[in-house]
């Protein structure tokens, strides 16, 4: 089984057994954390895509350690303006051991039905002055200021 979460604006491949690094979390080493927003799951037989998130899917994972990446340097400098600043900055990480994904097969995304034609011709806004249509009010104010001003 393996999956495709999402944590901390960032996505991550995982399965069982794997060791990740995922931007800090809150929580004491021996932690069990559970991940709901997986994007896709894949089992023996059955491959979920969600859209956006698989529903009934969720990731469970342990946490193993905190830490701090390594020391990235930000240097700022202008020529001829005698202006240089130096700094340093350690990204926090925290790694955390995939103990399992789940995912409930008879538990499916309910699909939103498309929007008809009739319901989009029916929220256009129309300029009481000229007759042009617009599809959002923003669009009709600027339409009547520019032109009706």
């Amino acid at each position: 089984m393996r999956a495709i979460i999402e944590t901390g604006g960032k996505q991550f491949a995982v399965a069982p057994n794997q060791t990740i690094r995922v931007p800090s979390m809150k929580g004491e080493p021996g932690d069990e954390v559970t991940f709901d927003r997986v994007l896709y799951a894949a089992g023996d037989d059955a491959v979920h895509v969600g859209a956006p998130h698989v529903a009934g899917a969720s990731v469970t994972a342990e946490i193993v350690k905190h830490g701090r990446g390594p020391k990235i340097t930000v240097f700022k400098y202008k020529r001829r303006k005698r202006y240089s600043r130096k700094k340093g900055h350690r990204q926090g990480f925290t790694e955390l051991k995939v103990t399992g994904v789940d995912f409930d097969a008879s538990r499916k995304a309910e699909k939103k039905p498309a929007a008809s034609v009739e319901k989009a011709e029916a929220e256009l806004f129309v300029c009481p002055e000229c007759g042009k249509e617009y599809k959002t009010e923003r669009g009709l104010q600027q339409h009547a200021s520019r032109e009706h001003a």
